[in-house]
Parts: structure tokens; C-alpha cells; sequence
């Protein structure tokens, strides 16, 4: 298996008629602003879709896109281990858009923010409740322990539960206006 190659914002500009692109954030940061064209394949999905990525491939190279390349690099590697080919764009919308690069907003549509800042604040938050709560209630620290552990588990295996697990939550769910999962599945493949 290689590893996908990573494109700066400025090269995948230059020749950004040239690449299907693909977005692997979850649908509501996907609604919040993406990159113009851009197809919505959340990562934790991604294996659903290679079918349809391959033969989007056969037409036109992919380039994987998240918020900030953590999310799209490990699109790339399981896309490389199914045998399709991919591009990822060096620091996500966050570099792209910094660069003065355009980005689709539909109309309506919230910001939501990136699924590291969400992972931030609930891991945080859930800590300092541990903490605070084991001053009233000594067995409350489990919690901060349990965060902890989670934490170190998801740093070993670059895998994380908490954020598979506020992807589900409302405000992650893409609006009742956008292309449904199997919707883009077909535009792919077609």
C-alpha cells in the first residue's frame, strides 16, 4: 500500500478542474461550507463507497478533503488498500480557505464545528466533571480516568469512538435539503 500523496491548497487550485473531490467530513460540517463540486462521503463510510470512488477514479483523479488533512490522509490510506487512487489536500478547507480559496455554502446553512473541536470540548468537558464531581464523591474520578484512557486507546490505534459517537448527534446530520447518501453513491458511479 503507498501512501496518498498530499497536494497544497495553491497546486490543487491550479489544476482543480481536473479532480473529482471528495469530502469525508461528516455531513454537518460538510453543510457548513465545502469545496466547490465537492461529494459528501463521510469517513466512517467511506468502505460503503468504493465501488463508486473506483470508478469515479477511472474518470478523473480524487482528491480526499477534510478540515484539516487528519480525516482525509486515513481516507486515502483505505482507499490505497482497496487499490483506488487518491490525492489528499494538504490542511483541508481550514488551509484551503485561508489561501482566499472559494467554498459552496448552501443557503441556510450552519457552521458547524470540526469534529476535533468537538472531540475537545466533550473529552474536556467530561474530565473536568470527573474531576469536580470527585470532590464530592470520590468514585467520580473514575470518569477523568475512563476519558483518559479512551484518549491514550485513540491516540494507539488513530481511531476514535467519541467522535463516531457525536457524528450521530443532530447538529453532525446534514440538512433535509441535501443529496442523500445514495444519491451521491450514483453520481459517482454513473
Amino acid at each position: 500500500m503507498t501512501t496518498p500523496a498530499a497536494i497544497a491548497p495553491v497546486q490543487a487550485a491550479a489544476r482543480f478542474g481536473e479532480f473529482t473531490v471528495i469530502d469525508v467530513r461528516t455531513p454537518g460540517e460538510y453543510a457548513g461550507g465545502h469545496l466547490p463540486g465537492a461529494h459528501n462521503i463521510p469517513l466512517d463510510r467511506l468502505d460503503e463507497a468504493t465501488s463508486a470512488l473506483k470508478n469515479a477514479a477511472r474518470r478523473a483523479p480524487l482528491l480526499i478533503v477534510c478540515a484539516s488533512g487528519a480525516r482525509s490522509a486515513k481516507g486515502g490510506e483505505k482507499l490505497a488498500a482497496q487499490g483506488v487512487t487518491a490525492a489528499t489536500l494538504e490542511g483541508g478547507t481550514t488551509a484551503w480557505t485561508a489561501e482566499g480559496h472559494d467554498i459552496e455554502r448552501p443557503a441556510g446553512a450552519r457552521a458547524t464545528w470540526p469534529m476535533d473541536r468537538q472531540v475537545r470540548l466533550a473529552a474536556g468537558t467530561l474530565v473536568l466533571a470527573g474531576s469536580l464531581g470527585g470532590l464530592a464523591w470520590t468514585p467520580a474520578h473514575w470518569l477523568s480516568g475512563a476519558i483518559g484512557a479512551g484518549l491514550v486507546f485513540s491516540g494507539v490505534t488513530n481511531t476514535c469512538g467519541m467522535a463516531a459517537a457525536l457524528a450521530k448527534l443532530p447538529h453532525n446530520r446534514p440538512p433535509k435539503n441535501t443529496v442523500s447518501f445514495q444519491d451521491t453513491l450514483l453520481r459517482l458511479a454513473a
